[in-house]
């Protein structure tokens, strides 16, 4: 897997910009040392995440600033499970992240993880293709025959693909993973984050005290696996620490449904950032090494020959406030009579050439009404 590690606020799905941005409120310090370079870099994978073998450059590689725009990149969140035998993981978030040519602008887009989607076969998993789910393309590409362990990597590469032949983005110039729990330490090592929240929400898995609801042996993932009391957040604006953000963000079985999700998903990232400029992070060197310790253990990150600090170089004209999130409709899609998946509103197909042709400023002036409101 390529890795993004060095830095990085990210939302629990999530994120390469997070994290770009963690390294540039350092004051630049970062992006110009190759000491703190070495530092936060040595520690990050370089997987392949494309199938091109092409790796990142190495920790000790000089930033070069040849990265032009338009840029592409896909995001996914995965939950591990550790401590689940035989676990394989499914991408529970997958967010697509359009920089601009001018590269001063980004605009982000969450498909959801049960959008039904044409997966291409994957011969280096002996999948021969079909219609799935989108989360399950990691899954179907990570198992990999000949190994015991889930090739996660792999699993990220079926991802693209399938996300490429949806939305006729032939190429991706980055990709990232982030691993839950990875999550929940960087918003621990910063000291939490504050948000707001714009609907009540009840957990399924979390008790009040972030313990685990014992499980019903029911065989699904719904209202009804889990029993106990639950975990909940009201409307408005509340400092959350690593679990509760990660319980939050994670929440589909609510009002609106997974489409609630990502919203919460895209508040959650830009809140993120704004943490991690905020003075008592950067001022401190302690609690920054924290934070970007935490982000280089959660992240994988592949540039396709570029690396993370120089796509922080390429980057550091981004802030929160130049990210736009887009919020693509849809809806549930019946087959015989039982759920089968999401499917997105015609509109997304105008939404995706408008990227691969450059022109989402234009798109979204004709449709600003997808143009998600973050508090």
């Amino acid at each position: 897997m390529a890795v993004l590690r060095a830095q990085g606020p990210l939302w629990a799905k999530l994120s390469l910009l997070a994290g770009i941005l963690l390294v540039l409120v350092s004051g630049g310090t970062f992006v110009g040392s190759q000491v703190l370079a070495a530092r936060y870099t040595a520690p990050v994978d370089a997987p392949d995440l494309f199938g091109d073998v092409t790796a990142s450059a190495g920790p000790g590689a000089r930033p070069r600033s040849d990265l032009k725009g338009p840029l592409n990149l896909l995001l996914a969140g995965i939950d591990p499970r550790e401590s689940v035998a035989d676990w394989i993981p499914r991408a529970d978030s997958v967010i697509l992240v359009h920089v601009p040519r001018e590269l001063d602008r980004a605009f982000l887009v969450s498909l959801p993880r049960d959008l039904l989607v044409s997966i291409p076969p994957f011969p280096h998993a002996g999948y021969r293709g079909g219609q799935d789910r989108l989360a399950h393309a990691m899954y179907f590409g990570s198992q990999v025959p000949g190994q015991t362990a889930p090739d996660v990597p792999r699993g990220f590469e079926l991802l693209a693909r399938t996300v490429s032949a949806y939305t006729g983005i032939k190429r991706f110039d980055a990709g990232a993973i982030v691993t839950f729990p990875g999550f929940r330490r960087i918003v621990d090592a910063m000291g939490g984050v504050t948000m707001y929240l714009d609907q009540d929400v009840t957990s399924i898995h979390l008790r009040p005290d972030g313990s685990h609801r014992a499980p019903t042996g029911y065989g699904g993932e719904g209202p009804y696996a889990y029993v106990g009391p639950q975990k909940q957040y009201t409307r408005g604006t509340h400092h959350l620490k690593g679990w509760e953000a990660l319980d939050y963000v994670r929440q589909r079985y609510i009002d609106g449904g997974d489409y609630a999700r990502q919203r919460h998903q895209q508040q959650f990232l830009r809140a993120m950032i704004n943490r991690a400029r905020a003075r008592d992070v950067v001022t401190n060197p302690f609690k920054l090494d924290r934070v970007l310790r935490a982000a280089g253990s959660a992240l994988t990150f592949n540039g396709r020959g570029h690396s993370l600090l120089e796509y922080a170089v390429t980057l550091r004209h981004l802030r929160s406030e130049s990210m736009t999130m887009v919020r693509l409709p849809g809806g549930g899609l019946d087959v015989g009579g039982r759920y089968a998946g999401e499917r997105l509103a015609p509109v997304a197909t105008a939404f995706f050439a408008a990227v691969r042709a450059n022109k989402v400023d234009e798109f979204l002036a004709r449709n600003p009404a997808l143009a998600t409101p973050v508090q």
